[in-house]
């Protein structure tokens, strides 16, 4: 491999919240951040940025929605002009700006559970309702399916107005196939519901598998993405919306500007510009390497925690994991902490009845650090 993954990079006492929020000695596995020194282009783009001396108020020009546009009609055959893209600070400040243009308050925004914890808070902080669909364990196909009479039940409430998609799916490692994309467009369609998908996932996708942007199959859909999950810059701080309807974008751009979420700073769109442009080698090599860790990951299991249930990982960097005869999962990750000190997230994080008895466990990482984390818990939990 071109890129060193294996190398352990000390992160401490450099105000990052994943390990300067832990205790000394705990190995953190939890926040969805890597661990890994971010593409050469990148850290080139932002050093060269960084010498000159004034850091102002950014102008965001024709390169950087160039280089959205490339990426994505080259990477995923989607084609994205360049008026219907809107940036902002975050994919997180994206779905709160798009739930307090497109919804009322009291109306209800559809989900499929367990799901990324920022959807509950957002779509509170919004004043709407949760609707919980739960995904459920097919054994037959080995993965989380979508359970299709419940879903439809839940577009079809008259106050449901909103489906708001992880794709893919964070935390259960789902990703979407083309099908199921178009049966989740036909039901909210037939019911008037607007589909908004965070995609920011999109490029870590396993071997096997293939990630379908929902606009390919729905071009009424809005997409929320970022280069920043895939490349490893959430520090920078900056997002994309895209929406191809003149009215509803006027009013998620009024939201963002009412929020007061417009302004970037002048190193994230060059880090952006510097991923597309030029990284696409090193976010292949990470997925073979994120794989690589996956199957690791199972083969520790299988040999030394015989009450852990790895779940398939089809894309993203977080595993999903079944405890068994586990009704406290929030106890368990506590005492994995105490004990193991390693820190995990307990499902409920991501539905409180759904996530309950999983936990999810950050696999990007150099994988002697996983191995080190997971011998912690084998040797002191079992």
């Amino acid at each position: 491999m071109k890129y060193d993954f294996d190398e352990i990079i000390e992160r401490r006492g450099t105000g990052c919240v994943k390990w300067d929020e832990s205790e000394e000695g705990v190995i953190p596995l939890w926040v969805a951040d890597m661990d890994f020194a971010v593409a050469p282009a990148i850290q080139e783009t932002v050093r060269q940025r960084a010498q000159h001396p004034i850091y102002a108020y950014t102008l965001v020009g024709n390169e950087y929605y160039d280089a959205i546009i490339s990426w994505f009609q080259r990477r995923h055959g989607w084609t994205i002009a360049r008026e219907h893209i809107l940036y902002t600070t975050g994919v997180v400040p994206a779905i709160s700006c798009t739930l307090q243009a497109l919804a009322m308050a009291g109306e209800k925004v559809v989900i499929l559970s367990p799901d990324y914890n920022c959807f509950f808070s957002s779509i509170r902080n919004s004043g709407c309702e949760v609707s919980e669909c739960v995904l459920q364990f097919s054994r037959n196909n080995n993965r989380f399916e979508i359970d299709w009479d419940d879903f439809e039940e839940r577009c079809a409430d008259e106050k449901a107005t909103i489906f708001l998609l992880c794709n893919p799916h964070n935390p259960t490692g789902r990703v979407w196939h083309r099908d199921e994309l178009q049966l989740m467009s036909d039901i909210c369609r037939r019911h008037h519901v607007t589909i908004v998908s965070d995609e920011i996932h999109c490029e870590l996708i396993m071997p096997g598998n293939t990630f379908v942007p929902m606009a390919t199959v729905d071009d009424d859909a809005i997409i929320l993405n970022s280069s920043s999950k895939s490349f490893n810059t959430a520090g920078l701080q900056i997002a994309n919306i895209i929406c191809t309807d003149s009215e509803k974008r006027r009013r998620i751009e009024r939201a963002i500007n009412i929020n007061e979420v417009c302004d970037v700073n002048p190193f994230a769109p060059l880090a952006l510009i510097a991923a597309y442009n030029d990284s696409e080698a090193w976010v292949d090599e990470l997925n073979q390497y994120l794989w690589g860790n996956y199957t690791a990951l199972c083969d520790f299991v299988t040999q030394h925690i015989p009450s852990w249930t790895v779940m398939p990982l089809e894309g993203t960097y977080l595993v999903w994991v079944k405890i068994k005869d586990c009704n406290d999962i929030a106890t368990y990750s506590k005492d994995i902490l105490e004990k193991a000190k390693v820190w995990v997230n307990p499902g409920t994080m991501y539905g409180p009845q759904s996530g309950e008895g999983y936990l999810r466990i950050n696999i990007a990482c150099p994988r002697s650090l996983l191995l080190e984390a997971l011998s912690h818990i084998a040797r002191v939990m079992f």
